[in-house]
């Protein structure tokens, strides 16, 4: 006897019947099902323009201001946000939904705290919602930075700011922008280009900066000439001068801060989440100056990194839907697309990118940092953590601690996320702990951040920072001995060369992480690259004998 085939078109029918009589029987009515629409007020026009005050922030201090001076000289009035603090933490919890992540308390805490201070200062509610609006970045993936939108918008409800306009332009969304009738604000060209060129110089001028620090004579020298510089560069970028000018201004006023770079200092990676490892406050505990504090060199993650990042994941699914034939209606699985044009616009994307950033350092002064190649990260990633898999930094985070190791390019990483980040700390806690096991020899610290308990994560960083701050001075002093130079020996031959300069900075040789070592190395000149590595812990030997690879510092 067969068994008889169930359609279960006819079940569902059935199911459905039963449930309209059901609810006739027991007099419950079936109510229409509607989309809940998240009714965002982004009224912005043209005729708005001189009248609106556009709010902006998130990023560093220095590229923040420049991004707010570069579009307040194409015509927009922007105000830079301070740096978020705890008590935009305050008031984010305050205001926002319960169990949300780091950053975004601190976020949206940052535009009520400022909000509440145009209200105490007398300026009407209603005003305030008329006359001013907020943009931010939106975001895909595993991650709650994707509902900031609506994040923001509750907390601006609930503290009297209800209607107030929050614009927002997507990370990956090119020109074409969810930003909805807002006709204010120009999503062009012109827009993104002054954004990304700051962004690009704000990176350059950080580096310098951590770079600068360690290795002052005197305190505070470096602040004071990174002060001075922002103000050439606002200036420049307000007024519509010659931002070149202001570069090679830039230039002088470094070059000016006396450093000696023969001393042994941990050199210290940030990795992990993007805002937490950018931040430059209480966000995640002031991290970079702790770390300068303790007497370490900070090696910071650029933007610009990140940007390169972004053009990668679209090139890398570019090419792995050409590969479908059938699922995508179209010659090489992209209907409706010429993918060969993507990627070449993608790949002149990234040359400009490059092109830019490399002018940018010339110009400034900055010698010596290349761009971390994006294809070799993934190569190197990949068995550990798929590249198909997105969400924060997805698998770079992984390959920035592996070439940290492998490439002697840090004595020590520190991998900051906010807690209860989803994507960073599957990346931070799961896949970095393989990667340690591997490469025991490595000094890995994963870090969450909450707003509090600064003290027991600086504690912990403290801990692994003492190990780092041995290995680093043992390199030095190995290195030393094997160029056959005493201290002072060493100081007087550098400073009869060109590399004694402010702004010159050692090339990573793949032998040794610290800049001091480094610095060593090339100031023996040409013969120490046939000189034996100093050893690392475990006494394996750092590289073969006789090489050295220019790497990218990324």
């Amino acid at each position: 006897m067969s068994t008889p085939v169930l359609d279960y078109k006819d079940i569902e029918a059935e199911l459905a019947l039963f449930e309209a009589r059901e609810r006739e029987r027991l007099g419950i009515a079936a109510e229409p099902v509607k989309q809940w629409r998240d009714l965002n007020p982004q009224t912005f026009t043209r005729s708005q323009r001189e009248t609106t005050t556009l709010l902006h922030g998130g990023l560093t201090v220095a590229q923040d201001i420049f991004i707010g001076a570069a579009l307040r000289g194409i015509g927009y009035k922007f105000e830079t946000l301070d740096t978020p603090d705890r008590e935009a933490l305050r008031f984010g919890k305050e205001f926002g939904n319960r169990g949300q992540c780091n950053p975004t308390y601190f976020t949206v805490g940052n535009l009520v705290k400022q909000l509440a201070s145009l209200r105490e200062s007398g300026i009407p509610t209603q005003e305030i919602v008329e006359r001013y609006a907020f943009v931010t970045a939106g975001a895909c993936g595993p991650c709650r930075f994707g509902t900031y939108a609506t994040e923001y918008r509750k907390a601006l409800r609930d503290a009297g700011f209800d209607g107030f306009r929050v614009l927002l332009f997507q990370q990956q969304g090119g020109l074409k922008q969810a930003t909805g009738e807002a006709l204010g604000l120009d999503l062009n060209a012109k827009f993104f280009k002054g954004l990304l060129t700051e962004i690009l110089v704000g990176d350059v001028l950080n580096a310098i900066g951590y770079r600068l620090r360690p290795y002052e004579l005197n305190a505070g020298d470096t602040d004071r000439a990174m002060d001075r510089s922002k103000a050439h560069l606002v200036d420049a970028l307000e007024n519509r001068k010659s931002v070149l000018k202001a570069i090679w201004s830039c230039r002088r006023i470094l070059g000016a801060v006396p450093v000696n770079r023969l001393r042994p200092r941990p050199k210290v990676a940030i990795i992990g989440e993007f805002w937490a490892m950018t931040t430059e406050g209480d966000g995640n505990y002031q991290l970079q100056r702790f770390l300068e504090s303790e007497g370490a060199e900070v090696d910071i993650q650029l933007t610009t990194a990140w940007i390169l990042y972004m053009i990668w994941q679209v090139r890398f699914d570019t090419r792995r839907r050409m590969t479908l034939r059938h699922d995508d209606e179209g010659k090489s699985g992209l209907a409706g697309k010429n993918a060969r044009r993507r990627l070449m616009v993608l790949a002149g994307a990234e040359a400009a990118f490059r092109g830019i950033f490399w002018c940018v350092s010339r110009l400034m002064g900055r010698s010596n940092y290349h761009l971390p190649d994006m294809d070799e990260v993934a190569t190197i990633s990949h068995q550990y953590y798929d590249n198909n898999l997105r969400g924060g930094e997805g698998h770079m985070e992984v390959g920035k601690l592996i070439q940290s190791v492998t490439r002697k390019k840090a004595h020590m990483v520190v991998s900051v996320k906010p807690f209860g980040c989803m994507p960073s700390s599957g990346v931070s806690d799961g896949i970095q702990s393989l990667i340690t096991a591997k490469y025991p020899e490595a000094i890995f610290c994963a870090v969450e951040t909450t707003g509090d308990g600064a003290v027991n994560v600086q504690s912990r960083i403290q801990m692994d920072l003492f190990k780092a701050r041995q290995r680093a001075e043992a390199e030095y002093r190995e290195t030393l001995a094997a160029a056959g130079l005493d201290q002072a020996a060493a100081e007087r031959k550098l400073a009869r060369t060109r590399k004694a300069r402010t702004l010159h900075y050692p090339e990573h040789n793949g032998l040794t992480a610290g800049t001091g070592a480094t610095q060593l190395l090339e100031t023996k000149g040409r013969p120490w690259r046939k000189m034996a590595a100093p050893s690392r812990a475990g006494g394996k030997p750092m590289a073969p004998r006789g090489t050295t690879t220019r790497l990218s510092d990324g």
